[in-house]
């Protein structure tokens, strides 16, 4: 019999896994602050919950899809948190991006009730969630781990076991790292290749199989080719927490990053144009601005 799976946050990547882990058969109990995202997960088949407590009274796993440390301390150590319903034996799968901090403050207060939390980020992309086209890297205790593996296989095409509970994050930072700069670069492309006359679509078509290519290129091309960005699968602020956080990190360690550094500033720049609430590849209009790049379909 399949686990009952409690999901906080019904965002665009918490939404995705809850409604796939729905097609494959198993009961999910869903709570996000904002009322009308509950809603339209009751529309799809799951069970709404009005806290998180409520979540982890009626689930034996948890998944946490989060945007903030603020967020997890909230669901944590909030009045209808988690901590307040001591459920021991309760699993959960904290699958945001977050500080390390809040992470592991989170992790010592829970094991002090008999939850055991696992450290699970996600690699891919809001569109990519819903195809199941996401990779978790599992870290914590290992036994765990694995008793989750049904629960990972519901929502993910691929799960690692990256070792002790901390480590997850720390390859997400790398991850996201290699997702900022190749982002930029794929729009840095589009615009060298449209400022010499270039149709975007063909440039798309060409470099995809090419060796330039990059995942980055073949998620967030097509909407750089058709410079629309107003279906956000990553939002440019949402993204800019990401960058501050991996900047924090690397900072911690004295490690440079010079192009992290530099692909930054185009994010920023997107967000100063108005375009913090749209998807992350709205780069590529703010290097057409730079470059004097004009197109009928440009936002």
């Amino acid at each position: 019999m399949k686990q009952k799976v409690g999901m906080i946050g019904l965002g665009i990547m918490g939404s995705a896994m809850a409604w796939n882990l729905l097609k494959e058969g198993f009961e999910v109990i869903g709570f996000d602050i904002l009322s009308e995202r509950i809603k339209d997960f009751t529309d799809k088949r799951g069970i709404g919950a009005a806290s998180c407590k409520e979540v982890a009274h009626k689930a034996e796993v948890i998944i946490s899809s989060l945007p903030s440390d603020e967020a997890l301390h909230h669901v944590v150590f909030g009045q209808d948190g988690l901590l307040a319903s001591a459920k021991k034996g309760l699993v959960l799968i904290e699958a945001s991006t977050l500080s390390l901090e809040a992470k592991e403050q989170a992790y010592e207060a829970l094991k002090s009730v008999g939850v055991d939390m696992l450290d699970c980020p996600l690699s891919g992309t809001g569109s990519q969630a819903i195809r199941k086209d996401i990779a978790v890297y599992a870290s914590g205790n290992q036994e765990t781990c694995e008793r989750c593996n049904s629960v990972f296989e519901g929502f993910a095409r691929a799960v690692y076991y990256v070792g002790e509970f901390g480590i997850g994050t720390k390859l997400k930072f790398v991850n996201n790292l290699l997702v900022t700069i190749h982002n930029v670069s794929a729009a840095e492309a589009f615009v060298l290749g449209m400022k010499a006359g270039l149709d975007p679509q063909l440039i798309y078509k060409t470099i995809i199989n090419g060796s330039g290519s990059s995942r980055m290129f073949e998620v967030r091309g097509p909407l750089m080719a058709a410079g629309k960005y107003d279906d956000p699968t990553m939002k440019v602020d949402l993204h800019q927490k990401d960058i501050k956080l991996i900047t924090n990190f690397a900072n911690s360690l004295k490690c440079p990053t010079p192009l992290l550094s530099a692909a930054a500033q185009l994010y920023t720049a997107a967000s100063a144009h108005g375009w913090g609430k749209q998807d992350t590849a709205s780069v590529c209009a703010v290097l057409e601005e730079m470059a004097g790049l004009k197109r009928r379909d440009n936002p």
